[in-house]
């Protein structure tokens, strides 16, 4: 009897893991029709626009390399963890199972947490941190795992609350451009919140107005959300390694700078690091940064 009672616990729980793997399993459900353009994709468009999650992070770890050796390794595990969103959304949308969006929304999470334990201003600290990054990161995880578990609680809420988790991180960046007199970073700044705002608008309009959308034949704005917010989403990582370096290691500078060609600030930014008194720092300086007084420089 203890046999088949056994038996029987395990196809339950092989069952429950089909259910949640089984195509279409999940809850939700985006705007662009199922099954249109292919037979096995559910979402084409959905699915193949999360290319630049695949594509630019190994651009961005050999771009990083310098960062990576002298300010913090750390940078490439978030380049990395952007190559899983990227692939946990693409199996999201071909199949809208349960898993594949769990998968999906639990790596932008843990991107969130990982970014926020490495570069979370120390001015922004709760008091119990008592401005120690290690306590800090610490609470991260925990966090992190709690949020972990609780995704399964109400799955159809996660996106609504990946969503409102971008407005206080917004918020910092405003408050960081505030602060900033390089007028590089500032510009930076404008364009990525520009960028974010438009990539909100096509993630509303594709989950609260997809019949007007549909209407007019053009269904795909969360594709466009994809394409957005991983520019969003990266450029707003670089803004705050640059921010990291300046508040917090003295004996550093940040350069932003951008490949393949510097002089022109519409290709992909990345931070370098010299010392304070290193020629290219100097030069640096005089071109971009406002009011500069050599006089004043950071000790």
């Amino acid at each position: 009897m203890g046999g088949v009672g056994m038996g029987g616990g395990l196809l339950d729980i092989y069952a429950m893991a089909w259910e949640h793997l089984r195509p279409g399993s999940s809850p939700v459900d985006w705007c662009e029709g199922n099954y249109l353009i292919s037979s096995n994709i559910a979402e084409f468009v959905n699915t193949f626009s999360n290319f630049l999650f695949i594509l630019l992070p190994p651009v961005l770890i050999m771009l990083f390399k310098e960062y990576g050796r002298f300010v913090t390794p750390g940078i490439h595990v978030i380049w990395v963890l952007l190559i899983v969103v990227g692939l946990s959304s693409m199996y999201f949308h071909a199949t809208l199972s349960l898993i594949g969006q769990l998968l999906d929304e639990l790596a932008i999470l843990w991107v969130f947490m990982a970014a926020f334990s490495l570069f979370y201003p120390k001015r922004y600290y709760p008091k119990f941190v008592k401005n120690d990054r290690k306590t800090f990161s610490w609470l991260m995880l925990l966090s992190a795992i709690a949020a972990t578990f609780l995704s399964w609680w109400k799955p159809i809420v996660n996106a609504f609350v990946l969503m409102f988790m971008s407005v206080p991180t917004m918020v910092m960046l405003y408050r960081e451009l505030q602060r900033v007199s390089d007028q590089r970073v500032y510009r930076l700044g404008i364009r990525s919140t520009t960028v974010w705002a438009v990539a909100v608008f096509c993630w509303i309009n594709d989950r609260v107005f997809c019949e007007a959308w549909s209407s007019i034949n053009f269904p795909y704005l969360h594709g466009f959300w994809h394409i957005f917010i991983f520019i969003a989403a990266y450029t707003v990582l670089v803004l705050f390694a640059y921010f990291y370096v300046e508040s917090e290691l003295p004996q550093r500078q940040p350069l932003l700078k951008y490949w393949p060609k510097n002089e022109f600030e519409f290709g992909i930014p990345f931070i370098s690091i010299r010392n304070p008194d290193s020629k290219d720092w100097l030069v640096y300086c005089s071109l971009y940064m406002q009011d500069y007084d050599p006089k004043h420089r950071k000790n």
